[in-house]
């Protein structure tokens, strides 16, 4: 613990003393939230503002912190609080969004979003949180806006690239989604999940060498990310080689066992082998997956 942060508030502490107490534990929680540790920074900030209820940033921080464990209804009283505090912070109303968005009350995020938009409207964060929330809101064209906006504040970067690159795969614009990941990988040549994507992308339009180039080197970079074995998996089948197919699918449903789409496909290369029984069982668990069944 740090020097002279007791354990707890003394009762009766003077005000001068509880502010300074409040504040320390305010920077610490800040300090736990960088670290992910959420449950300690909800300690810290839950203290503080019993010392000093007027605080916007604890209430702000504990909210945020609540919305990471996701622990949303709390979150939202956190961010009502602060925001009866400090009405105009982008902050909180950007966080406040993002677990609306969470909840799926999505029209009650975009009001959130909006009003945090007039207040910073070159705020990259809260900007990319309104476009998931459009696509959600299926308001592609809308998304694709704020993809624009966002490449034009920080093109330098791969992210944005990559962000519009996903939903355009997502609209079946392939050809679009590769360029875009291309522009990301001339930024950042060792971008997995670029890398990875634009392998997707290029195995849906049957250019089945060059996306095994690219799933290949993400893979190089990172062995253990699973959408890429489950992606590669699908080319190699394609390319006649099931065995190397079903090793990269039976380790992509080791790494989550959930991957609903790597059951379908394993299951259709199971089938195509006559290995009907194996088959049965990685399409039933699909569908328990997917639907509940």
């Amino acid at each position: 613990m740090s020097e002279g942060i007791k354990d707890r508030a003394e009762p009766g502490m003077p005000e001068a003393a509880a502010q300074s107490r409040a504040s320390v534990l305010r920077s610490r929680a800040e300090s736990y939230i960088a670290l992910s540790r959420y449950e300690a920074a909800i300690a810290d900030l839950t203290e503080s503002i019993a010392l000093v209820p007027d605080n916007a940033r604890a209430w702000r921080l504990r909210g945020e912190s609540h919305r990471m464990i996701e622990r949303y209804d709390a979150a939202l009283t956190d961010f009502d609080e602060s925001l009866k505090l400090e009405p105009d912070s982008a902050y909180a109303l950007g966080s406040r969004g993002q677990t609306y968005a969470a909840m799926d009350r999505l029209e009650e995020a975009m009001a959130d979003f909006e009003h945090a938009l007039t207040l910073t409207p070159d705020s990259l964060w809260i900007l990319e949180a309104k476009a998931d929330a459009l696509v959600d809101l299926d308001r592609l064209d809308e998304a694709l806006d704020e993809h624009a906006k966002i490449i034009r504040l920080n093109g330098e970067q791969p992210y944005p690239w990559v962000a519009r690159g996903d939903l355009y795969q997502r609209l079946n614009l392939y050809p679009e989604a590769i360029d875009d990941y291309a522009k990301a990988l001339a930024i950042d040549p060792g971008h997995v999940r670029a890398l990875s994507r634009r392998g997707e992308a290029l195995r849906m339009i049957d250019r089945y060498e060059e996306a095994l180039e690219d799933l290949n080197r993400a893979l190089e970079l990172d062995p253990d990310n699973d959408r890429a074995l489950g992606s590669r998996g699908a080319v190699l089948s394609e390319l006649g080689d099931n065995e190397a197919a079903l090793h990269d699918l039976d380790r992509a449903v080791e790494l989550d066992d959930e991957y609903v789409w790597a059951y379908r496909v394993r299951g259709e290369i199971l089938q195509e082998l006559d290995r009907h029984e194996e088959a049965v069982a990685d399409f039933t668990r699909a569908l328990h997956l997917e639907f509940g069944d």
